[in-house]
């Protein structure tokens, strides 16, 4: 079995961060395992507490799996702040860590702010040019680009952008904008739009997580980044379309619904 790596913060309530993460790398076939970046007090109304960990810390996690257990693919996710944001980069750095996917978390789905306004340039600087895949949402890309974002064109726009700061591909999600759930994908040379169904449901939290550890876990298993993110785009509209429709705010997705179980 191949093991893949998750660097983010905690959600006590499971449905995203680092606990939907590693239910998404179950999920594939993957073994997970985890960095700590920070623990939040959190339901599907919104987050109350945000207690970032030492980079220290956070860069010794990583060390210690990998020393163990090397990851075929890592999957970052919320930093919280700068000091953060360069421990992991040196550590991907150190140790050499394959198919990085980064999902440049900023904001939770009600609204919290989970990465330091200083931070936006260190993530971009530092953390951008060493990733296979970067997977902002609209609002995102536009915060990393400095774009404003209407229209699909303008999708492949901030892709441009993102891979011209040194991405090797970046995935723009354009859920925020109308109509069909389209995502553009690029490498620099080619772009492909990805369309599903948009699903009337209120039950989205940890969609972005829940993607890119998708992504992460189908890179561990050999796939290329193309592939990797039509199958990845495939498991979470699924996720979302089997979502138990728990809390009573955005409540969690579905992320075992390929399993066969006979509870």
């Amino acid at each position: 079995m191949v093991v893949a790596l998750t660097i983010a913060g905690s959600d006590s309530s499971g449905g995203a961060g680092i606990q939907a993460d590693l239910k998404t790398f179950a999920a594939l076939g993957v073994y997970g395992t985890s960095a700590i970046t920070a623990i939040t007090a959190q339901n599907t109304r919104g987050v109350t507490a945000v207690q970032a960990l030492d980079p220290a810390l956070v860069a010794a996690q990583i060390d210690a799996v990998a020393s163990d257990l090397f990851p075929a693919a890592t999957k970052i996710g919320m930093l919280a702040n700068v000091g953060i944001i360069q421990a992991v980069a040196d550590a991907l750095t150190r140790l050499h860590l394959p198919n990085v996917v980064l999902d440049p978390v900023m904001v939770a789905k009600g609204g919290d702010h989970l990465l330091d306004p200083a931070a936006v340039s260190a993530l971009r600087d530092v953390l951008v040019p060493l990733a296979t895949v970067v997977t902002p949402n609209v609002p995102e890309a536009e915060v990393l680009t400095g774009l404003t974002i209407h229209t699909t064109a303008d999708l492949h726009a901030a892709c441009r952008r993102l891979v011209s700061l040194g991405a090797r591909s970046v995935l723009v999600k354009g859920g925020h904008l109308a109509g069909a759930a389209t995502d553009v994908w690029s490498d620099g040379s080619r772009f492909v739009e990805l369309t599903a169904e948009r699903i009337n449901t209120p039950h989205t939290h940890g969609t972005g997580c829940t993607l890119s550890s998708a992504i992460a876990a189908r890179l561990a298993r050999g796939l290329d980044a193309e592939s990797a993110i039509r199958a990845a785009k495939d498991y979470v509209t699924e996720a979302i379309r089997h979502a138990p429709g728990l809390g009573g705010g955005h409540g969690p997705l579905g992320h075992m619904w390929n399993l066969k179980s006979g509870i």
